[in-house]
């Protein structure tokens, strides 16, 4: 019977949240929602390309830590400040996920930290 495993990918950088990076059930791994912040140092991207770019390389990092890759993303969920940022959003998404697009709601937020713009949190499978 599969158990609940706790991924975490030495190189990114730990915030203070009681949370983890990725937990992985049997071949699915969720990712923790994944904010615009490099993946190494921590700093927040300058805008929404950026953070975005920054936030999808850290689920990518995650996904790969956990066996897994931006080819098996079954589901993203998004969430931007504002939807002036969509087409930049939309823009840097398309370059990690350029075709057979995982399913994907995008909502409009407002963070308790005014320098986030962006937060993705992901399903993913691990192929047998």
């Amino acid at each position: 019977m599969p158990q609940k495993e706790i991924i975490t990918h030495p190189q990114i950088a730990q915030g203070s949240n009681p949370l983890s990076q990725a937990t992985r059930f049997g071949n699915l791994v969720y990712v923790q929602g994944c904010t615009g912040r490099h993946p190494t140092t921590g700093v927040n991207g300058s805008d929404i390309r950026e953070q975005t770019r920054f936030a999808l390389e850290r689920i990518k990092m995650i996904l790969e830590e956990a066996g897994s890759s931006l080819d098996n993303v079954l589901s993203n969920t998004c969430y931007v400040t504002t939807r002036d940022d969509l087409p930049g959003f939309n823009e840097t998404y398309a370059e990690f996920f350029p075709k057979d697009y995982p399913a994907r709601t995008t909502i409009i937020v407002q963070f308790g930290q005014p320098d986030n713009l962006v937060e993705i949190t992901t399903t993913a499978c691990i192929p047998s």
